[in-house]
């Protein structure tokens, strides 16, 4: 199944979970926020939430850091 990951094609698995597409990108221990066709998935429903054809996700990194 085809899905679109921050503008790129990506090849899934059908049933694909968002904890599986972490773990395929290699972002497990990162801090990340997922949004799937502009809703937010919570953390929390990442074992359960599967993708769809086409779905258009984009993900983003919690970048640490600040003033002194």
């Amino acid at each position: 199944m085809n899905i679109i990951v921050n503008g790129e094609n990506h090849t899934v698995p059908d049933n694909c979970s968002a904890r599986f597409l972490v773990e395929i990108l290699g972002m497990q221990n990162d801090k990340i926020a997922m949004e799937v066709n502009r809703d937010i998935v919570p953390r929390s429903q990442y074992d359960d939430f599967t993708f769809s054809e086409n779905d258009q996700i984009e993900i983003v990194r919690a970048i640490g850091g600040g003033q002194r």
